[in-house]
């Protein structure tokens, strides 16, 4: 009963000084609050970065061309990735699934009085199978429309909109596509664009033998995507791709690759880890503004001691001991930071959800960093309390007793 009595005390302390105790919690607030905005954008940057990768494909590579070496000098032209190197990685690399030629470019696409320049791109049917997309309305083109260059399109999920057109309604209608009408026959799902890449939900697809013959009259590929067996042979994948496009592409031994691979798992771990370490940056200063908010505490209590005296000498002469007075002062330092660090929870929720829906950015709050920055702000008041409380505590009762 004695302590559920200090306990009292110490809060009717706290009441008493309602201004002085807020003013005293807002650095702990600003703190906490930053603390559970900044990790919950780091949360959620890291968790779309894995769905990015989910809906790209973990396990695929592409190749683009690169520039010809003379002597370890590059030069002005660009070494083209054509049909007979996707064509020979599929007979003779290992360890791959599909391969998948891209001949790309920018074109205009004209509906109506609607006209668009987008990126169309001249692939095979298996595009949307090694890239993980489904048809909501429609469908793929087939082997056999690519062989026999049928004049088919796929729309991007963004495409219909962008043409100020229902989706489902575009089926079976036809579109200009660098002065050709082209028969729009699906539409992809939705990826969402991102971390830098072309919006892959504003492009349309044709057939490749269409595109190579009938529109763009190239086989100069944009890239070549290959989907690995599994992600833990994609080493193994990546050397198989090297030795036979320098096969293909007849570079000697000791020369330099005049194309490029490029590893989709490894560019979102490199964007991952920069966001990561950019909220542990963010929540390092935030813990800066805990660390004073602690010390503004600190100085607070101190600063009570010196105020309640006499408080302090006349309850050690009816019998309180160095406990008690201790126990009073640290219970009052934890309730002003406790308070504080679930308003600042409070105050960081309401931000990160300010930010997701305002600034639409993905936030997401987990249960641990509502933990840590309550257990930090625990920590910040039982450090930053024991110097003020052991003060109160060794006061002589004599001394206390007589002071003005």
């Amino acid at each position: 009963m004695l302590l559920l009595e200090i306990l009292g005390v110490a809060l009717e302390a706290v009441r008493a000084n309602k201004l002085r105790s807020l003013l005293t919690m807002l650095g702990i607030i600003i703190g906490v609050g930053a603390v559970i905005t900044m990790l919950a954008l780091g949360t959620g940057a890291r968790r779309s970065v894995e769905a990015r990768i989910q809906a790209l494909g973990a396990n695929l590579l592409t190749l683009y061309p690169g520039q010809s070496m003379m002597r370890g000098v590059a030069q002005d032209a660009r070494v083209s990735l054509t049909l007979d190197d996707a064509m020979a990685l599929a007979r003779d690399a290992r360890h791959l699934v599909d391969v998948v030629p891209e001949l790309a470019r920018n074109l205009q696409v004209v509906r109506g009085n609607q006209n668009l320049n987008v990126n169309v791109v001249g692939t095979t049917p298996n595009y949307t199978q090694v890239r993980n997309y489904t048809l909501p309305a429609g469908r793929m083109f087939t082997a056999g429309d690519d062989e026999t260059q049928r004049r088919y399109a796929v729309l991007g999920h963004a495409v219909p909109d962008m043409l100020n057109a229902n989706a489902r309604g575009m089926i079976g209608q036809s579109i200009q596509i660098g002065g050709a009408p082209f028969e729009i026959i699906g539409i992809l799902s939705e990826k969402g664009g991102g971390g830098g890449w072309q919006n892959p939900d504003e492009q349309i697809l044709i057939p490749l033998q269409t595109a190579r013959y009938r529109v763009m009259g190239t086989d100069r590929l944009r890239s070549v995507t290959v989907q690995v067996e599994s992600p833990e042979r994609m080493n193994l994948a990546m050397i198989e791709i090297e030795r036979v496009l320098r096969r293909e592409h007849h570079i000697r031994p000791g020369e330099a690759n005049d194309f490029m691979i490029r590893n989709q798992a490894d560019v979102m771990s490199t964007f991952q880890e920069t966001t990561q370490t950019f909220s542990f940056l963010l929540a390092g200063i935030a813990t800066v503004s805990l660390l004073v908010g602690g010390i503004g505490i600190m100085n607070i209590m101190l600063v009570s001691v010196t105020e309640r005296t006499r408080e302090i000498g006349i309850r050690k002469a009816l019998g309180a001991t160095r406990f008690h007075i201790l126990y009073q002062f640290l219970v009052e330092a934890l309730v002003l930071c406790l308070v504080g660090g679930v308003l600042g929870i409070l105050f960081g929720s309401l931000g990160a959800y300010a930010l997701s829906r305002l600034a639409h950015w993905n936030t997401t709050i987990q249960p641990a960093a509502i933990l840590l920055a309550f257990a930090f702000s625990f920590a910040v008041g039982l450090f930053f309390g024991i110097w003020p409380a052991r003060r109160a505590a060794s006061l002589d009762p004599i001394v206390a007793l007589r002071y003005e």
